[in-house]
């Protein structure tokens, strides 16, 4: 089962499910893609509207990448309280092992700007080992 990852900050709950994508991933090339799908709702009692994002990638060899940019693919959704928004993106480590955490910043009605933690969420490729004829991974 896909783990979920949840942070309730600011009256705004945030729920990740990342997952490991073989069919986009290239593990020779050292490409390794994984989706994560962000499932956001608004448990205050005021609106607030999503302007920017920002995350932070991490992989094992060492890669660090920020990220910033408007809204979250291409919308700046405005949750009223008790709404919900929901979206998928993805990320390309070169590793099979990462993290990602971050931020949102929301926006009130009269202007108030705050931010809403993005947990981190590990990501993970299966690892697999080569097998001898009964099915024993193999050690070198």
């Amino acid at each position: 089962m896909t783990p979920l990852y949840e942070r309730l900050s600011n009256g705004i709950r945030v729920r990740v499910q990342p997952r490991f994508s073989l069919a986009r991933s290239e593990p020779a090339d050292r490409q390794f893609v994984f989706s994560y799908h962000v499932f956001l709702e608004n448990l205050g009692d005021r609106a607030a509207q999503l302007l920017w994002r920002h995350w932070h990638i991490h992989d094992a060899t060492g890669d660090d990448t920020e990220v910033d940019g408007e809204g979250v693919i291409g919308q700046q959704p405005l949750l009223v309280p008790g709404a919900r928004h929901e979206y998928e993106s993805f990320c390309v480590l070169r590793s099979p092992v990462g993290w990602m955490e971050g931020h949102y910043t929301f926006e009130r009605g009269d202007g108030t700007r705050f931010d809403v933690a993005i947990p981190r969420f590990e990501l993970a490729a299966p690892i697999s080992l080569p097998e001898n004829e009964e099915g024993d991974p193999l050690m070198h």
